[in-house]
């Protein structure tokens, strides 16, 4: 076994390999940028080099500063996780010419499988079955808009190398075809540096399944069961699951016999992943991941096999002591990632201090993979994932119950999270039967129900209460009378209460509270209070108050949660969903909920790839006015209203900011036609 072994990543796939190295008494060696310098990963691993400054080009995907890295610290092993040069076979060359020994395949087998127009060649030749489509060495428009006529549309378009989900484009007719590639190649040139496409027939609602393979040095290569993953948005997987709730003992052979074929057509070693489209009763190879997926753990739970650790001991030279008729399947596994990102707002990136990070406990049956801890900070130089939430059960539904339940139990305060998205999920009826297609995320809206506004504005109401008592408090210490009305915090006034107001915004909505004590309706000491909104009273018991946590009745219904102050705004972490209140000043409420002032600004930190209208320019609510590149992922800024382009603040290339203005429409002109 290796003595000493440089983790070549980051986030919860580098604290991964550092548990397991850590179980086999193998010496960690963790890389960092500057961004991630007290990163988890730095944290757990035995040492830590400094690789460059947090553009990860200048860092985590830089060969030769790597490469450096582990000669200096005298490391006889790399393991490239997942993502950054994982599927990069000048980094496995750049490896072996120092004599270390890189964890995954040979250069030879990544190259071969890494561009997919190779890979669906030697796939054919080998019987696997293909996806129909293009994979020609002409790239010319002309040459792609002809085989585009000859496949049929609609059609995908996608890049030739990289993977998740990146460089991909849907084309519905001969129309769409040029902003397709167009938008593809741009993304797979900024994601891969390659801007070679393909096309492929696009597969009416299918399925995504895919097949873990594990393969020895020495002709044993191994099926360890599939992947169920049509659960996606914008070709990014949400859930997992194994084994698929779709296949059959002879579908489960049939897919297993393809992965495997695959694999030996490229004389593969490692631990590797074989994806397809399940459509019509068949599989359809789509490509093969030469590396750890993000989803493995799901496997894991389901053949009690370490995926690490056989990568390590294949690495080795060891053979695999097991056969395929060793490995069973136990129970079944579901996968939730949980991303910084704003379901709300179109899934854009978020960004700030994770001020409260609570995990589940941790069992048999419910793992939590992260690489966060409570006072990191989430920028957008690297993929805005915070962990996986891993749950285990004797069949389906339970596994999805004990998942639901771990996600209720989690609470992430500062950045924006998709974890009442994904608790919406798996509460779908059509999820539970599996009634699903990769497109279903897409049609389908799952957002939490707008009753859980309404208790986080009572909780954060409840907090700003405890807020004025505490000033009220010091300020009664420090005129020396703890008795004066000033100490107080129920609005006195000589005859009766007076009503307070706050001021609250969630998203673009202003919300005004008149909230007034409530000296007779209080219970055993617990604090009541009206709380009116629009004219509709509430009473609001506040049965606990220890910021952060806060305990309150709303109409006989208990309402808990975490609540922490953020400047002027208020977190609120429930069970069932995370919501970001920010405090609205007076003069802002009302006038400021009003329609729009035309300004399109910035959603989310990034850099403008195109400005697509001009001054002058006529555009129609909808219509495409700039688009935004964050995390290598390219968003689109639309008008929000018919008119006329009067101002352009950016040009193609600049860094942004969140709420920097960006186009101007006013209104339309006239028609005098």
């Amino acid at each position: 076994m290796f003595r000493r072994l440089l983790i070549a990543n980051r986030g919860e796939i580098a604290c991964r390999i550092a548990r397991t190295c850590r179980r086999l008494g193998i010496e960690t060696v963790a890389v960092h940028s500057d961004a991630d310098a007290g990163a988890l990963h730095v944290r757990i691993a035995d040492r830590a080099v400094r690789l460059g400054p947090a553009p990860a080009t200048a860092s985590y995907l830089d060969i030769e500063r790597v490469v450096a890295a582990a000669i200096g610290a005298g490391a006889d092993a790399i393991h490239p996780g997942y993502g950054f040069l994982a599927e990069n076979a000048a980094f496995a060359e750049a490896c072996a010419a120092a004599d270390i020994t890189f964890v995954g395949p040979s250069p030879a087998a990544i190259r071969a499988m890494g561009a997919k127009d190779e890979a669906k060649r030697i796939m054919t030749a080998a019987a696997v079955p293909c996806v129909p489509g293009y994979q020609g060495q002409d790239q010319d428009a002309a040459a792609l808009a002809a085989a585009a006529e000859e496949i049929g549309f609609p059609l995908l378009v996608k890049a030739a190398a990289g993977g998740g989900g990146k460089g991909m484009r849907v084309a519905t007719d001969a129309d769409s075809l040029a902003e397709a590639l167009a938008g593809a190649r741009g993304e797979a040139e900024r994601a891969f540096g390659d801007g070679r496409l393909l096309l492929e027939r696009f597969l009416e609602r299918p399925r995504h399944i895919e097949a873990q393979i594990l393969a020895d040095s020495h002709g044993r290569t191994l099926f360890l069961f599939e992947r169920e993953c049509t659960l996606q948005r914008r070709h990014q997987k949400v859930i997992e699951e194994a084994p698929s709730p779709t296949l059959d003992a002879a579908a489960r052979e049939l897919l297993g016999a393809a992965a495997v074929r695959a694999a030996e057509a490229v004389d593969y070693v490692g631990a590797g992943t074989v994806e397809f489209l399940w459509a019509d009763g068949a599989p359809w190879f789509i490509e093969m991941n030469t590396r750890l997926q993000v989803e493995h753990p799901v496997t894991e739970m389901v053949t009690g096999l370490d995926l690490v650790e056989w990568q390590l001991r294949i690495a080795t030279g060891e053979p695999l002591p097991f056969g395929q008729h060793d490995l069973q399947l136990n129970g079944h596994a579901v996968e939730a990632r949980l991303y910084a990102e704003d379901p709300a707002r179109g899934f854009i990136p978020s960004t700030g201090r994770l001020h409260v990070v609570q995990w589940p406990e941790a069992s048999a049956a419910l793992r939590v993979d992260t690489g966060v801890a409570a006072g990191d900070v989430v920028g957008l130089d690297y993929d805005p994932m915070l962990a996986k939430l891993v749950a285990h059960g004797e069949n389906r539904a339970r596994a999805i119950a004990r998942l639901d339940q771990g996600l209720a139990a989690t609470r992430v305060v500062g950045p924006t999270t998709n974890r009442s998205y994904l608790r919406a999920v798996l509460a779908d009826p059509a999820v539970a039967a599996n009634h699903v297609d990769t497109g279903y995320l897409e049609r389908v809206g799952h957002h939490p129900s707008a009753g859980l506004l309404d208790d986080a504005v009572l909780l954060a109401v409840a907090d700003r209460l405890a807020e004025r008592r505490e000033r009220a408090a010091t300020h009664a210490a420090v005129a020396g009378d703890p008795h004066a009305p000033w100490a107080e915090v129920d609005g006195f006034r000589v005859g009766a209460p007076a009503a307070q107001v706050v001021r609250l915004g969630a998203g673009d909505a202003a919300i005004d509270a008149t909230v007034v004590r409530t000296i007779d309706a209080d219970v055993g000491g617990t604090s009541a209070w009206s709380v009116i909104r629009d004219g509709a009273p509430t009473t609001l018991l506040i049965i606990s108050a220890r910021p952060p946590f806060y305990a309150i009745d709303v109409a006989g219904r208990r309402v808990e949660g975490l609540v922490v102050r953020d400047g002027d705004g208020r977190l609120v972490a429930m069970a069932a969903a995370d919501v970001a209140l920010r405090r609205v000043a007076a003069a802002a409420s009302g006038a400021d909920e009003t329609a729009a002032d035309g300004v399109s600004r910035a959603p989310m930190p990034g850099r403008v790839v195109e400005v697509a209208v001009h001054v002058g320019e006529v555009v129609s609510r909808g219509q495409t006015l700039l688009k935004l590149e964050a995390m290598k992922m390219e968003h689109r800024v639309t008008a929000e209203a018919d008119g006329t382009v009067m101002m352009v603040d950016v040009s193609a290339g600049a860094q942004v900011a969140e709420g920097d203005p960006l186009v101007v429409v006013g209104e339309a002109p006239a028609d005098h036609s």
